[in-house]
């Protein structure tokens, strides 16, 4: 009698850790799937992304200028009289059980730390609030971090003085001496401090391509931060945003600034797209992705992906719409 008391004890105990298992594995797979699901809405809102920047736009007034991209891999513009794709929009859609709102804003709106000034960059970190040597020095840092090695006597130098400050510093690695593979190689760099770097990411990328800034697309941070500009244009800029003026009459407008390389009133390939997700369920997800488009073989590819609200960046005073 008393073995088989202990038998069954010991069967319930087993049965109860069954059920737990089976309890724990259902949660698994659920959650696996609900993984799953944000995941293809993601992709579906990246297509039409893509669809909504790639497809042909209705034809308006003849523009004149040359592309601004020389990449092999993305497609020129296929009649003349054609308009720029758009380059920041917003929708929404249901699927799946879920309300989806997406929005795309071109990465031309930012400054591209690959292709910046050092003077922009000084510029810009000075707009955040850095005394202006030490944004001078912070935009030397990251210039410093891209520098090509021995390219001439001067680089060397420049070089060996770099390495040199890493090594005071303790660290055990030298500047990259290449382009920014990630934007969150910031924290690598000497001297830069970790709220300066968290307070400037939201205006930085490294999926720009160009040294030009979109200044009917950019945040106020940013048109602020372009070299010669003055609280006149700054004004004029801001009352062009806002009535949604011709792009062209906003370039001659700006035509009088420095460093002409710097300004430009188009975007690019690359677009920031942020996704919301609501399943009807209450559960809640979003992703912030970096796609590029308008290439020749596929209509996009993903440059950067990030999960989660707090992956989100914030978004950037919306302009009036833009006149084509």
């Amino acid at each position: 009698m008393v073995a088989a008391l202990w038998i069954i004890a010991a069967l319930a105990v087993l049965a109860s850790i069954f059920s737990i298992y089976l309890a724990n594995t259902a949660v698994s797979l659920s959650l696996h799937d609900s993984t799953i699901q944000s995941e293809e809405l993601v992709f579906a809102s990246l297509e039409l992304t893509a669809y909504q920047v790639s497809a042909p736009q209705p034809a308006g007034p003849e523009t004149t200028g040359a592309p601004t991209r020389a990449d092999p891999n993305v497609s020129q513009p296929q009649a003349r009289n054609a308009p720029p794709p758009p380059t920041r929009g917003d929708f929404s859609f249901r699927l799946a059980h879920a309300a989806v709102a997406v929005n795309f804003i071109s990465e031309a709106a930012r400054i591209d730390l690959n292709f910046a000034s050092p003077q922009l960059l000084a510029s810009f970190f000075s707009v955040l609030g850095v005394p202006p040597q030490d944004a001078e020095q912070y935009a030397g840092r990251i210039a410093g971090w891209t520098r090509k090695p021995k390219a001439t006597p001067a680089d060397a130098a420049a070089q060996d003085n770099e390495e040199a400050l890493y090594r005071a510093a303790g660290r055990s690695y030298s500047p990259r001496g290449a382009p920014f593979a990630h934007i969150d190689e910031l924290s690598l760099l000497v001297g830069l401090p970790p709220a300066v770097i968290e307070r400037a990411k939201p205006f930085l990328t490294i999926y720009s391509g160009k040294p030009q800034i979109d200044v009917l697309d950019a945040a106020p941070e940013v048109i602020a931060a372009i070299p010669g500009i003055t609280p006149d244009l700054l004004n004029a800029l801001a009352e062009a945003r806002r009535t949604g003026a011709d792009p062209q009459s906003v370039a001659r407008m700006l035509g009088a600034l420095p460093l002409q390389g710097v300004v430009g009133v188009e975007g690019g390939g690359a677009y920031r797209v942020q996704v919301r997700i609501h399943y009807d369920s209450g559960r809640q997800d979003a992703s912030e992705v970096v796609i590029l488009t308008g290439l020749t073989d596929r209509p996009y590819r993903v440059l950067s992906w990030r999960d989660g609200f707090d992956a989100l960046s914030p978004s950037p005073q919306q302009p009036a719409p833009r006149a084509r």
